[in-house]
């Protein structure tokens, strides 16, 4: 039996959906940070000789510190070269913290217990925007010996909560705009139409104009110039019901099959069959008689068996539904990997109305 994820799409059609929900505004969004620093504390676990550029780091910062050593006589096992990435949530104020990754880029074999020196992260500008600094966790651990070794998890890649000060912000006048710029995560032309029927409505007026099917402009009415925020706030919690395309999408690596509701299939004959071959190998020992002259072998014996099962012709007729699609399917005995290739063979056909996706 066959069960197709058909039925979240179905169930959940003509719901509505707030439409902050489907967009995000022009402007308002998060920045990349990234930053090279050095996690220390690591019992044994750190970059070895090898890795130049930790060396060359260390030495450098006990340099600043004033600590003259030469580059020949530093050996490294408690520190590791890391990258550290963050991301940098808008509206995020000076002083205020945010998480980090920490990663690996040598040969450490777990920054368990390390602590992440202090590290400015910069942004595409070239410019610093947070101080990143703290112990890492890793969730995890890795332990071994001469013949076994078990791990947790990853423990060359940790975090470290709220281990970053903002130290620049990135400004948003949201205030200060005159226009808007809503732009819908998934494309769709109907969708976009119904939210600008709904804005103006609310609104009282033609305040907003769809600019493709993705895009939303936004005018600021007068009673909500220098008040931007709020008139986010009441465009965002009204309700639309987005429109759901007709899509089969197919994980052939799960098996998984999720069909869209608007799927439909033009009038067409199904047949489906398996084929299954066995091959049997028993090798049996033949043992000359006794006193003669012969040597003890070994004869094969393959045994070939084909089987082909009753195939089941099931009409599909103009229009069907996903749920008589599905139905369908299941009359004919359909594994979800036969379920794949009959989807496939329909799409060839050119009797399945929708856009086939393969993962």
């Amino acid at each position: 039996m066959v069960f197709v994820l058909w039925f979240l799409l179905l169930f959940g059609s003509g719901l509505a959906a707030r439409i902050k929900d489907l967009v995000t505004v022009e402007g308002v969004r998060s920045n990349l940070l990234v930053g090279y620093g050095i996690v220390v504390g690591l019992k044994g676990t750190g970059d070895g000789d090898q890795t130049k550029f930790t060396v060359q780091s260390i030495v450098n910062m006990l340099e600043r510190f004033g600590i003259r050593v030469p580059r020949a006589q530093v050996k490294l096992k408690n520190a590791a070269a890391v990258m550290v990435t963050a991301e940098l949530p808008p509206f995020v104020k000076p002083g205020q913290r945010i998480d980090v990754l920490v990663s690996s880029i040598g040969d450490a074999k777990s920054l368990q217990g390390g602590t992440l020196l202090l590290t400015p992260l910069k942004g595409p500008d070239g410019q610093v925007y947070a101080l990143a600094q703290g112990p890492v966790s890793i969730g995890g651990f890795g332990a071994g010996g001469a013949g076994a070794s078990v791990q947790v998890n990853h423990p060359t890649v940790g975090r470290v909560p709220n281990g970053a000060i903002v130290e620049r912000t990135v400004p948003v006048d949201l205030n200060g705009k005159e226009a808007l710029t809503l732009s819908f995560r998934e494309a769709d032309f109907t969708t976009v139409s119904r939210a600008v029927s709904a804005i103006n409505a609310y609104l009282h007026g033609p305040f907003a104009q769809a600019l493709d099917g993705r895009t939303i402009k936004l005018l600021v009415p007068p009673k909500y110039r220098g008040r931007v925020v709020a008139l986010l706030a009441d465009v965002g919690d009204l309700e639309v019901e987005p429109d759901v395309p007709a899509r089969v999408v197919i994980d052939e690596r799960t098996g998984t099959v999720v069909i869209g509701e608007n799927v439909r299939v033009s009038r067409v004959a199904v047949a489906h069959g398996n084929l299954s071959v066995e091959i049997r190998e028993t090798p049996q020992v033949v043992q000359p008689q006794p006193f003669a002259r012969g040597e003890t072998v070994v004869v094969p014996r393959t045994e070939v068996k084909a089987k082909e099962e009753k195939a089941r012709v099931v009409v599909l007729e103009e229009g069907a539904s996903i749920g008589e699609l599905v139905r369908a399917l299941n009359a004919v005995g359909a594994t979800p990997r036969d379920l794949i290739a009959v989807l496939q063979a329909i799409k060839a056909a050119g009797a399945l109305q929708a856009e086939l996706v393969i993962m």
